[in-house]
């Protein structure tokens, strides 16, 4: 049998300007545990912030202004969860992490995801490095006194 030799070559230039696909590249977000849960077009951290909760808005549908974000969840969803809130009452359909059930997000609609305008995802919930605990994870919890814990 023939040897079969191939051959590649690969270039790059720092210098040449990003291409279409180079700027659309999809960001991916995993649970605190490790789990692979999202993977969406843009930066959570652009994405507008819900003045309720602080959970990141991402639009599922296209409205007249606005087209929807694509995104691929990794989530299962829970039992549905009846809310108060100042205005009243909000069902959320959430969803939790497959490997460890951490909450990771909702939507006020049934499931299937992205059957309703809006997706949440709770802040804190999700990190781009993998097994690292995101900066806001533990935003508006209580803070211990080392001093304190050691003598309880």
């Amino acid at each position: 049998m023939p040897k079969v030799v191939s051959r590649s070559a690969v270039s790059s230039s720092t210098d040449a300007r990003p291409t279409a696909s180079a700027a659309a590249a999809l960001r991916v977000y995993y649970c605190i545990c490790g789990e692979f849960i999202l993977v969406i077009e843009r930066s959570l951290s652009a994405l507008p912030k819900r003045q309720t909760d602080g959970a990141t808005i991402i639009r599922c549908q296209d409205s007249g202004t606005e087209n929807a974000i694509v995104l691929k969840l990794n989530a299962i969803s829970t039992d549905p969860v009846l809310v108060e809130r100042p205005e009243g009452h909000e069902r959320q359909y959430r969803f939790s992490c497959p490997r460890c059930n951490l909450l990771v997000g909702y939507q006020t609609t049934p499931p299937p995801v992205k059957s309703g305008p809006y997706l949440y995802i709770l802040r804190g919930a999700l990190t781009q490095m993998q097994g690292q605990v995101p900066k806001d994870a533990f935003d508006g919890e209580a803070t211990l006194d080392p001093a304190e814990v050691e003598t309880q």
